[in-house]
């Protein structure tokens, strides 16, 4: 009886739900006052019906009803499915993590940049511990030195501070500007020559006695180098210098102005062979012929040039030697010995090559030469050559600039046969270059080399300051219009190896900073020249000086 009841009472809830929904439906149609402005046909009347109908079904639906649709099972398994795509496609994962793997990678950098550090800090105790046991030394040259270290010290604390401040560098931060103590200034400026201190000898020669100067070693850097000497003698023993003939040697003047050596003596003391032939009518007698050298050959000279001689005219009886010299282990000796061994009163005498000689070295080769004169310097280029070397620095080069003599050819045996050798593998070099060239504060170095487009192509690549490549500049081929070099091509001396090599050598003499070849003549002339002229600096030296290469080939 119970269950009759029951049903009729959910009837009964039934229609009161249904009769709920008809009102709600009537509320929402249109009113009759509306409907009568547009024209509704019996289609969308059809179409309402529809539309009623659907919405009383959803709302008689409850929780209960709607967990039993499949409907909502595969809308609830379609929601761990949506987050999965969600987490692939977006990397979420890089989200969470990217945070650490930055921290990460700035906390290796900087572990490395510490690790560099320390290296380079215990590079620069050694360093200072050397420069104290050096103190002792108090002589002039020493305090050079002690200067010298100290500001190698001073650029190598600079490197570390850049290690050390690298990882947290930004792109647009400048690495390349140039700390400078205004206590140190100029970090590579000019060696005080103490010219007004240097050691002299007047050259006041005999009007009718003359020396003969024979120069046979080595190139055009070795025979300027005998040439220089020659005059030094001369001095000593009251004597004209002969320039010789370009028909045994070079042709002299076109790289030397020799009137200005006269000028600045102030009378005459050089004649060109010429000038000596046209007075002794082309016949120039040796009264006395003294060797310097007696081995390996008397008075270094080979048979080969001795007929050179005479066919000029060029006649004498015998060589003698003035004592036994030999060319590989000279020794040094004095003015007193020289004026005791080659004093004479023959109108001409020789005393052969003297190029290793070894005379009051330091007399010789202070500022200024040993010879007094009133010119800033007694050795004057051919001013065609210092006018087309100003040109090429004013083209190319600027005020501050480093000089680079990177002797290659026929050097890496030579090297190899002293100790410590002197040729260096071209990274090597290259690591010693750019300290110089960050040291000096110079944008681009000037190249003056022998070497191999091969080398000098790698040397270029390597050499970097301050993560930015420092130019290599060579003299380029002759270019019609570049005018750097007119005077030399409309004078007719362009090509002339012997000008390009005192053109190369100019351009290196007026330098800012210059890095010589150890054991080359070609290097020895430049630094000559910087003394002569006031331009050496605190920063001059050899390509790695006081290093050894990093590795050395085997002798045959």
């Amino acid at each position: 009886m119970d269950r009759p009841d029951s049903l009729s009472s959910d009837d009964e809830v039934e229609d009161d739900r249904q009769n709920l929904i008809e009102q709600n439906d009537r509320k929402q149609l249109p009113s009759p006052r509306s409907a009568t402005t547009f024209h509704i046909d019996d289609g969308d009347v059809d179409r309402h019906r529809h539309h009623r109908e659907i919405q009383r079904r959803f709302a008689s639906l409850n929780l209960r009803d709607l967990l039993n649709k499949r409907s909502f099972l595969i809308f609830f398994i379609s929601i761990p499915l949506f987050v999965l795509v969600l987490f692939f496609s977006t990397n979420i994962k890089s989200l969470f993590f990217s945070h650490l793997s930055v921290s990460d990678s700035v906390s290796g950098k900087l572990r490395e940049s510490e690790l560099r550090a320390l290296y380079l800090l215990r590079q620069q105790q050694l360093a200072l511990f050397g420069l104290w046991n050096s103190t002792s030394n108090h002589s002039n040259s020493g305090l050079d030195d002690l200067k010298s270290s100290v500001l190698r010290q001073i650029s190598l604390n600079k490197e570390i501070q850049q290690v050390l401040l690298s990882p947290h560098s930004s792109g647009n931060s400048s690495e390349s500007e140039d700390f400078r103590d205004p206590r140190l200034g100029d970090r590579c400026g000019v060696v005080d020559q103490r010219f007004s201190e240097r050691r002299t000898i007047e050259w006041k020669p005999n009007s009718d006695k003359y020396l003969l100067a024979i120069c046979v070693s080595g190139q055009m850097s070795n025979h300027l180098i005998c040439l220089e000497k020659h005059m030094f003698f001369a001095a000593l023993l009251n004597r004209i210098l002969v320039i010789p003939s370009s028909k045994v040697d070079y042709q002299y003047s076109t790289v030397l102005d020799i009137e200005h050596i006269n000028k600045c003596i102030g009378r005459k003391v050089v004649a060109t062979f010429e000038e000596l032939a046209e007075e002794k009518k082309n016949h120039i007698h040796i009264g006395r012929f003294i060797c310097y050298f007696s081995k390996p050959t008397l008075c270094y000279v080979d048979d080969e040039h001795l007929k050179k001689l005479k066919a000029l005219g060029i006649s004498y009886k015998s060589r003698e030697p003035a004592w036994g010299e030999d060319v590989k282990k000279p020794s040094k000796k004095t003015v007193q010995d020289v004026q005791s061994k080659f004093s004479s009163g023959d109108e001409v005498i020789a005393i052969g090559d003297v190029f290793f000689a070894d005379v009051e070295q330091d007399w010789v080769m202070q500022r200024g030469g040993p010879l007094a004169h009133k010119c800033k310097t007694l050795i004057e280029l051919n001013r065609l050559i210092l006018l087309t070397a100003q040109r090429f620095i004013q083209t190319f080069l600027g005020k501050n600039f480093v000089a680079l003599h990177f002797r290659r050819h026929g050097f890496l045996k030579f090297c190899n046969n002293k100790q410590p050798s002197c040729f260096y593998p071209i990274p090597q070099a290259a690591d010693c270059i750019a300290r110089i060239a960050e040291r000096a504060n110079a944008p681009v170095v000037y190249l003056s080399t022998d070497a191999a487009e091969s080398e000098t192509g790698l040397l270029q690549s390597l050499v970097v300051v301050n993560g930015k490549t420092v130019p290599l500049v060579k003299r380029p081929a002759r270019n019609s219009a570049e005018k750097w070099d007119a005077l030399l091509y409309r004078h007719g001396i362009e090509g002339d190896p012997q000008v390009e090599a005192m053109l190369d050598k100019t351009i290196s003499a007026m330098s800012s900073v210059f890095i010589g070849a150890s054991g080359s003549t070609f290097t020895e002339d430049i630094l000559r020249l910087r003394k002569a002229w006031g331009s050496a600096s605190v920063c001059d030296e050899y390509l790695c000086q006081g290093e050894e290469p990093n590795f050395i080939a085997e002798n045959e």
